[in-house]
């Protein structure tokens, strides 16, 4: 794995005070610049300081999340945020407005720093001195929404129980095991729900307050600028929830219908969902988190030498935390160390199959990472979300053939099933999730009780089947745990614009793997050097999500669902 080579900042520069980071800023924006080669090199060694300072706060975020009850490691995330990071907001507008009015910036290679100076435009555009602190509040909420969420736990059958072990119980035969596993996780969520929704309160006021000081009406056109959206707009993300009720849901009720008759039950409850319709025993694939590593490798490698290399990597330098315990955060992430270009997977591990798909999932993104670190802009060494879950989510579907390396045969066909019925039937909530952020932002001075109603009538548009009845109070507060809603607003549509890459990726795979894997590879390489339609061509995909390219692959969902034993 070759780290960043340097030559402006020391490799072993402290990031973690303003002190050591302002004279690099300091000596970039008294630079002289005589000509395009001399704005050339300050955007290269503005890009080593930026990945320095990522890779410090990156470090305290993995710490954060590792140890959510640990008072100085919370302390030491905090003072980032509270004391650092506002600092850097304005130093790094101060530079990047210095930037994009100099003289010489018409000279630049279009090609090279295009995509970046774009960026750069709309970051300026949509800075405000105003909002720096209320930016850091926000950050400091999301940590307060992590230490709730990381501190539920649940006394079950003899011993308390993180979330997500309590989730090995769904998927059990025995349907009073499952409805009391549910029952106590859902009451001690909602034991939770008004602090969580007070807290969110804020975060909903604080955010109409940054949108109308940059200028916007609401927080969600905001947010869609800031967050680069330069390919598609709020009605495009309209038409993918309007496709998704026309195609998906249909698809998505169909399963439940048959999920309830083959269960022989006359109501499809919350605690029915997750359960083998047949009565099979759940899918376990590994016991410990050393098979879990060990059968991912064989399988990255059956797939293809590169990736094999590349996941094998990570197996040393504390770059993988798979397992669950108390006090760490909920679900998992991957995060790339720019300075050394090291990623770090996170997961909450219990030895289930979902653990597994986080496991293929989360190694995507870190394939993505590995694959564009020879980028000399820290900024090209991420593409947009959009792609980013293209590379992570197409991992998911490319690896579904190697699934027999932690399954019988008849097990991996039923692990396969289950994989390309889930992506299907996530479209609904992740639509029914992007539909509640643009009602929650266009009505900012909502109450909680209309809040409520907005999202129940969500739920009539994108839910299947599921008979709620007497467990309303728990079905109004479901949204509560999309950790997505607190820390990184608007960010979901991207899974789902994603997955439809991912699954025409899956279909080129099918007509030849090689290929399909080739144009995987080439356009992860690329990071986020390109235009998002560019990078989706890269992989010889179409950047699409209307109803016709949605249905066609739905159709081919069934088609193949259709040849798979129930």
């Amino acid at each position: 794995m070759r780290s960043i080579n340097t030559d402006f900042v020391p490799a072993d520069l402290d990031a973690s005070t303003w002190e050591a980071i302002e004279p690099f800023f300091v000596r970039l924006m008294e630079r002289s610049i005589h000509c395009g080669n001399c704005l050339r090199k300050l955007l290269l060694d503005r890009s080593e300081l930026a990945a320095t300072i990522d890779e410090k706060r990156a470090n305290l975020y993995i710490e954060k999340t590792r140890r959510t009850d640990d008072a100085d490691v919370k302390q030491a995330y905090l003072h980032f945020v509270e004391n650092v990071e506002p600092r850097i907001r304005q130093a790094t507008f101060d530079l990047a407005k210095r930037i994009i009015e100099n003289e010489h910036v018409g000279s630049l290679d279009e090609r090279e720093f295009g995509v970046l100076l774009r960026a750069m435009r709309a970051e300026v555009e949509l800075f405000r001195a105003e909002n720096i602190p209320l930016q850091t509040r926000l950050t400091t909420l999301d940590a307060e929404y992590d230490e709730i969420s990381g501190a539920m736990t649940v006394d079950f059958d003899g011993a308390e129980r993180t979330m997500p072990q309590m989730a090995r119980y769904l998927e059990e035969t025995d349907r009073d095991v499952r409805e009391r596993a549910w029952r106590g996780m859902s009451e001690r969520r909602i034991a939770d729900a008004d602090r969580i929704d007070e807290l969110f309160d804020r975060m909903i006021e604080l955010r109409h307050t940054v949108a109308r000081n940059a200028g916007f009406e609401n927080y969600r056109d905001f947010q869609h600028r800031n967050l680069m959206r330069f390919d598609y707009t709020p009605a495009d993300c309209e038409t993918f929830q309007k496709s998704v009720e026309q195609v998906c849901v249909p698809f998505l009720k169909r399963l439940h219908e048959e999920r309830r008759d083959r269960l022989g039950v006359d109501r499809l409850r919350p605690w029915d969902v997750k359960v083998d319709p047949l009565g099979r025993t759940p899918l376990r694939p590994f016991e410990s988190e050393t098979e879990l590593v060990e059968g991912s490798s064989t399988a990255f490698h059956s797939m293809d030498e590169d990736l094999g290399s590349l996941f094998d990597s990570m197996r040393e330098g504390d770059c993988l935390d798979l397992a669950s315990r108390k006090g760490k955060a909920p679900g998992g992430y991957q995060y790339q160390r720019q300075r050394s270009g090291r990623p770090f997977i996170f997961m909450n591990a219990a030895g289930m199959h979902r653990d597994l798909q986080t496991m293929i999932h989360e190694a995507g993104h870190a394939f993505h990472s590995l694959l564009s670190v020879h980028h000399g802009l820290v900024e090209y060494r991420e593409s947009p979300i959009e792609f980013a879950e293209v590379a992570s989510m197409g991992m998911e579907m490319l690896a579904m053939p190697r699934l027999d390396t932690f399954y019988e045969a008849g097990d991996a066909d039923r692990a396969r099933r289950d994989h390309l019925e889930d992506v299907v039937s996530m479209l609904p909530w992740i639509a029914q999730i992007d539909a509640f952020q643009h009602w929650l932002y266009t009505h900012p001075d909502h109450s909680r009780q209309e809040r409520t109603g907005a999202w129940l009538e969500l739920q009539g548009r994108f839910g299947g089947i599921v008979d709620w009845s007497g467990l309303e109070s728990f079905q109004s507060k479901l949204w509560q745990r999309q950790g997505h809603l607190f820390g990184v607003p608007f960010y979901y549509i991207e899974y789902g614009i994603a997955q439809l890459g991912a699954l025409q990726l899956w279909q080129r795979s099918l007509i030849d793997e090689a290929s399909a894997l080739d144009g995987y590879k080439a356009a992860l390489a690329l990071g986020g050097s390109r235009p998002l339609p560019e990078l989706f061509e890269a992989a010889g995909l179409r950047f699409d999500f209307g109803p016709e390219m949605m249905g066609s692959l739905v159709e081919g969902v069934t088609a193949t669902l259709e040849t798979l034993p129930a």
